[in-house]
């Protein structure tokens, strides 16, 4: 054992550690960054550390990413004096380096997820440490919740660790039944802060897009810190394209890329002491489980890159966040690891108090799909049962749960044979089916080839065309290509020899086939006014280079925040028959009879989802649910309403508003939802829009008067004034009116009431223009009468104008002329 271990401040509590899981079964270990929590602990709870006594038997550690994978096993190989593979060693999706004295196997959280699966006793292993809690990657949720259910119901002699350097403790002991807590101080080295925020404003992160004057604020930064300190610079910014961009800004500088999809020897490059200054370039995969020798200087933009799932259209996007303090610390701590140090963050102190305390978990965030998954593969499909820190929101869980089903995996609530094979595969839900399924038509091979591409994370700068990125990857031997040749070997051996079936041949063919499968709702057919629809009914626009396509199929698109459309960012050129195989699920036909574009729409139509294929029409369908829909979207207007029709309605709605029941409203909203009673049988006459204009709307209205009443009665149309005439009741506004001229009505003392209403009276000239208005015509005669025939008689002298009109004779004529 090399004597650096005894420098490693956690050290001093591995006997409390091996007291607590000795006596209560679990416990929770915080510790800052460099104290060795990592790999000192690991290697004494295997009785590899000479003077701190443990019971030793085989540990698994399972950490969240695969370079901490690698760095942690070559780590405690390195304290060993050992080569990994021999008494440590580690397992990552893809390769393996363990021999039969390994005692400590350092895995992914995924790979330890797919071993609970088939192996939930652990048979042989008596510990097993979740290393870096805190981080919040689903798998390590997932993967403690069974551990803990094992404990319970298999294992309880196995000892459960969570270790984290920065966590809420208390969360973890209480979901650990109430596990004892042990922390250690960090090691002496000091790191120092410096606050370092753009002296100029800088636009805020959106979606993906950093402002790129803010990535030249970093790079200035990187150069400032190289200036005043000794050490490598190790600087943190959220994705691959940021690495790239910045790198591009330093082109004096020995750099290093190191993220989640670099090549092995990327990684190892970085774990080992280089030559030279270096900085290094990091995404978050660097912020623990690792020390990057050298380092003794961090420059953090402050950026991280989290999921959003828009669960109603099944697409996923990465978004461009503010880190939380709690990553800030972790990546603060890396300057720390080896001797004093100084961290460089390009935001102020006002900001940072700010900023949330953790970031948000992945449960909260992610496609639960896999995780559905899981969970019904471990006897639990809604994860009710489970021991989360965080439950999983209820409408990313359906979501989940609608897609397992679509897919097979599920079946009356319980995983299937399909599911349970899907699940070991390796790889999301989706790709293990289109692997499965592909592989029937175009052989395991070449399905695996484009699964292994759909698996992984391609860069910004990747073509459109899928195709055209699977004829690069073939040929290239960068690190992507590496990947991908690496993972289409892996999943041909998983997947094994499937039966003979069609064999599809050319490239575009047999990648279009498979991302469909993979994506069937994301299947789209252009449209007439440009863009595409999917299938989920989305619609898509995709570059030149695929936009001229008929149909395609959608390996990778995303919406941007405040887009209506997903933005295609790779796809494949197919033809409707591979539409139709690959979506067979989403095919049917049905009757559609509706109202669209103010027409009546009656055809049978077969869709591919939202995606119409073909339609004929209807000759004989009854069509008056897509009338009674018309009249639900543009209201009884599209009637033809006479004036002898508006006029009944008026009525009507008289006598609703002043006697009320039988008497029924007649406003646009009731009309239309009565209109199946009140439009029969003329609505069964219907075809076509014309066809209501031609309804007798007055004598369809007067279906509503209640059978046992007489409107005649309640709100006469006319009324017989002394005249002899019978005027037409106006009933348009609040009170009824009547309109008639003034010698009409001489000796008329006072009008009928309508209802128990007076009529409001509008007393006309001989010409028809309004005198007078009244509602109490006796004191007309009284008070306003003189004034009306002292304005009036001069005008018309061939009319009568009486002194007393109450004793005058109503008349519709003239004086008669004189001889």
């Amino acid at each position: 054992m090399r004597p650096e271990w005894s420098e490693l401040p956690v050290r001093h509590v591995v006997p409390d550690v091996v007291g607590a899981l000795g006596s209560a079964g679990t416990a929770v270990l915080t510790a800052p960054p460099g104290t060795g929590k990592t790999t000192l602990v690991p290697l004494a709870l295997a009785g590899l550390v000479p003077g701190l006594f443990s019971s030793g038997g085989r540990v698994v550690v399972a950490e969240p990413r695969r370079i901490a994978v690698r760095a942690a096993a070559r780590r405690m190989a390195w304290l060993l004096g050992e080569k990994v593979g021999e008494r440590v060693g580690f397992t990552i999706r893809g390769e393996r380096q363990v021999g039969p004295r390994t005692r400590v196997e350092v895995v992914t959280t995924g790979v330890l997820l797919r071993r609970l699966q088939r192996e939930p006793e652990l048979d042989g292993i008596d510990v097993v440490v979740m290393d870096e809690c805190h981080e919040r990657h689903l798998d390590a949720d997932t993967a403690l919740a069974f551990l803990i259910d094992i404990r319970e119901a298999l294992r309880p002699d196995l000892r459960l660790l969570a270790t984290s350097a920065t966590t809420d403790a208390t969360r973890w002991a209480r979901l650990l039944g109430g596990a004892p807590v042990i922390h250690t101080e960090g090691a002496t080295h000091a790191v120092e802060i410096v606050w370092a925020p753009p002296v100029q404003p800088v636009a805020p992160p959106h979606g993906l897009r950093v402002d790129p004057a803010f990535l030249a604020h970093v790079s200035d930064v990187v150069r400032l810190a190289l200036a005043r300190h000794e050490g490598d610079v190790l600087c943190f910014l959220p994705g691959v394209s940021e690495l790239g961009r910045v790198a591009r800004m330093l082109p004096d500088v020995q750099v290093l890329e190191v993220h989640g999809q670099a090549s092995g020897a990327v990684q190892d490059a970085a774990l080992s002491r280089g030559v030279g200054r270096r900085v290094i370039l990091a995404t978050s995969v660097a912020e623990s489980s690792l020390t990057i020798p050298g380092v003794s200087v961090v420059v953090d933009s402050g950026l991280a890159r989290e999921p959003r799932m828009d669960h109603a259209r099944g697409l996923g996007s990465l978004v461009t966040v503010r880190a939380s303090k709690a990553s800030a610390a972790q990546r603060a701590g890396r300057a720390g690891r080896e001797r004093d140090g100084f961290a460089y963050r390009c935001w102020s102190a006002g900001e940072h108090e700010r900023l949330p305390e953790y970031a948000q978990p992945e449960i909260a965030l992610e496609d639960l799909t896999d995780f559905a998954l899981q969970a019904a593969c471990w006897g639990d499909p809604d994860a009710g049962g489970l021991a989360l820190l965080d439950p999983p929101p209820s409408g990313a869980m359906i979501a989940a749960r609608d897609t397992l089903i679509a897919l097979g995996a599920v079946h009356g609530g319980r995983v299937t044979e399909r599911g349970r094979k899907m699940a070991d595969i390796g790889v999301h839900p989706r790709l293990a089916r289109a692997l499965i399924d592909g592989a029937n038509q175009v052989g395991v091979r070449r399905a695996a080839e484009i699964v292994a591409l759909l698996a992984d994370r391609l860069p910004s700068s990747a073509s459109d065309d899928f195709v055209a990125v699977l004829r690069s990857v073939r040929r290239g031997n960068d690190s992507l290509s590496d990947r991908w040749r690496q993972e289409t070997r892996r999943l041909t051996q998983a997947l094994g020899s499937p039966p003979p079936g069609q064999r599809v041949g050319q490239d575009d063919q047999v990648a279009g086939l498979v991302v469909a499968l993979a994506y069937p709702e994301r299947v789209a057919r252009r449209r007439g006014e440009g863009g595409f629809v999917m299938a989920s009914g989305t619609g898509a626009v995709a570059g030149a280079g695929l936009s001229e396509a008929e149909w395609l199929a959608v390996a990778v698109a995303d919406r941007g925040v405040g887009s209506s459309v997903a933005r295609v960012r790779q796809g494949v050129v197919i033809d409707e028959g591979i539409a139709r195989i690959a979506a067979a699920a989403l095919l049917e036909e049905a009757e559609e009879i509706g109202w669209r574009r103010g027409e009546i729409l009656a055809r049978r139509v077969r869709r591919l989802g939202a995606i119409e294929l073909s339609s004929v029409p209807l000759v004989d369908a009854d069509v008056r649910p897509a009338v009674l829909d018309g009249l639900r979207q543009e209201g009884v207007a599209l009637l033809r309403w006479t004036s002898d029709a508006r006029a009944f309605r008026e009525r009507l709605a008289f006598c609703h508003r002043i006697v009320g029941e039988p008497w029924p409203p007649v406003d646009d909203t009731a009309l239309v939802d009565a209109a199946e009673q009140w439009l029969e049988p003329e609505l069964s006459r219907v075809r076509r829009r014309s066809d209501l204009a031609r309804i007798d709307v007055l004598a369809a209205l007067r279906r509503l008067v209640p059978w046992s009443a007489r409107i005649e009665d309640v709100a006469p149309e006319r009324v017989e004034v002394p005249s002899g005439s019978k005027i037409r009741i106006d009933y348009s506004g609040e009170r009824p009116v009547l309109a008639v001229k003034v010698q009409e009505l001489f000796g008329w003392d006072d009008a009928p009431r309508i209802a128990g209403v007076p009529l409001t009276v509008h007393l006309l000239s001989p010409a028809g223009r309004p005198a007078a208005v009244t509602s109490d015509l006796a004191s007309f005669w009284r008070e306003g009468y003189q004034a009306v025939r002292a304005e009036l008689r001069g005008r018309y002298p061939r009319h009568p104008w009486p002194e007393n009109p109450i004793g005058a004779t109503a008349t519709r004529r003239t004086n008669p002329r004189r001889a």
